[in-house]
């Protein structure tokens, strides 16, 4: 992100390396922030109007600020109070269809942009996005239906350039996998075709459902949204709204293994439980104990873990983002445990990490075997570009003996406001060393 222009923002600093030297126990509360992958698509979607979107339960995180970036590049007015977690957007003024390349390399929700544009303006170019490593991640989800839907793409080495009829045409579209940005990227590219465009094998993630309520907010026809079938009717044109952003289960569930791994009681405010529930019952299935109540929920574990099998999936199944920070906890548990990962083919990036912290972890394709409890011993360790392999090398930290020295932190602010911050508050001991001007200040 190194050189992006951020005009009127003031920079500040944020850590670039940390030290964790552990935790006995995890005590006291946390309040869960805003949903990142649910506020992302919903800036996007603001380009759907010329009205004012507001939006509140905004994370301070460092991908809203990319794809604030991205919008404002593109001529949208953007008022963002990070203090405060409230966002404004106003898109009467869009004066470009090419989304900044340099802003499009740093995140792949970067492409959320295009369903908009080729559905109110009738068209857009855009570079391949960049984001995460985590193994093949195509957008072909996306192009695919955009071309179902009577738009041309064309396909360069570097970029996709297409264009639509005055309205695109409502269409059958069946995805060959039921991506979350793929469904969102349709629906919004749907709201203003004409006629009903259907969506099958759709994603069912809490943060579809909760764009699809922005959505209907602004005058957009949409049912079946929690199902693998949904239908968009529709309109000549949407208007502004407003809306609360969902809390982020994401968030949630690494202070819940932060908890069990580490032993204590930490509760959880602000959350949706029923969003939580995969993480939750692996949790309880690995020995902590969880008390919910409306939204809040507790977990209390002393640190004796029992080994298990985990399966990542698509939601309902255990959330691909929470496989790395379990596999950290399952280097605490007695036995052998097994982690499968079904939806990205390069997850485990984060084994060799554990590893080099003397754990038993053997990696084959797309399976790993994790053998436990071990003693974790301290040493030097970078993030990469993965923030949820940066979170799990935070946990293994905080039952590491000695200081476990984290490099390149920086790239874990994509997802969490204060991630070494907030452990602190609850009782980790993690000391912030150097400091770096942000890619994207904030």
């Amino acid at each position: 992100m190194t050189g992006i222009a951020t005009g009127d923002r003031a920079a500040v600093t944020v850590p670039d390396k940390l030290v964790v030297h552990g935790a006995d126990r995890l005590e006291g509360h946390f309040r869960v922030p805003g949903a990142k992958n649910a506020v992302l698509p919903m800036i996007a979607a603001a380009l759907l109007t010329h009205e004012p979107c507001h939006l509140t339960n905004v994370p301070a995180i460092e991908d809203v600020e990319i794809m604030l970036e991205l919008v404002r590049r593109l001529g949208a007015h953007v008022d963002y109070d990070r203090r405060a977690s409230t966002l404004s957007i106003t898109a009467d003024n869009i004066t470009s269809f090419e989304p900044d390349a340099e802003v499009v390399n740093e995140m792949r929700a970067s492409f959320l942009v295009a369903g908009p544009l080729l559905s109110r303006f009738g068209e857009f170019r855009c570079v391949h996005p960049g984001g995460c490593d985590l193994g093949i991640r195509p957008v072909n989800v996306d192009v695919q239906g955009f071309q179902a839907m009577g738009a041309t793409v064309e396909t360069e080495q570097s970029s996709y350039i297409a264009n639509a009829p005055p309205r695109l045409q409502g269409a059958r579209i069946y995805l060959d996998y039921p991506s979350h940005t793929g469904t969102e990227d349709l629906i919004m590219a749907a709201c203003l075709a004409e006629g009903t465009t259907t969506i099958v094998h759709a994603s069912r993630e809490p943060e579809v459902l909760d764009l699809v309520q922005l959505l209907k907010s602004m005058g957009a026809r949409i049912r079946g949204e929690g199902t693998s079938i949904i239908e968009v009717v529709g309109r000549q044109e949407l208007h502004g709204a407003g809306h609360h952003v969902l809390p982020d289960r994401l968030v949630a569930g690494t202070f819940a293994i932060a908890a069990t791994m580490c032993g204590g009681e930490v509760e959880l405010a602000d959350v949706h439980t029923e969003d939580l529930e995969p993480v939750l019952h692996k949790l309880a299935g690995v020995g902590a104990a969880i008390e919910q109540n409306d939204e809040h929920v507790t977990i209390r574990s002393d640190g004796e873990l029992t080994a298990t099998e985990v399966q990542s999936m698509p939601h309902p199944g255990f959330p691909t983002d929470k496989q790395a920070e379990m596999g950290a906890l399952l280097t605490q548990a007695h036995g052998e445990s097994v982690v499968v990962e079904r939806v990205f083919d390069r997850r485990f990036g984060y084994a060799a990490a554990l590893q080099k912290l003397g754990a038993d972890i053997i990696v084959d394709g797309t399976r790993a075997v994790i053998r436990g409890p071990t003693v974790l011993h301290g040493a030097e360790l970078t993030v990469g570009n993965d923030l949820r392999s940066g979170a799990a090398m935070i946990l293994a930290g905080l039952v590491a003996r000695g200081g476990t020295t984290i490099d390149g932190i920086h790239f874990i602010r994509r997802g969490y406001q204060d991630l070494a911050g907030d452990l602190v508050a609850l009782g980790a001991s993690i000391d912030v060393v150097g400091s770096i001007q942000p890619r994207i200040p904030g």
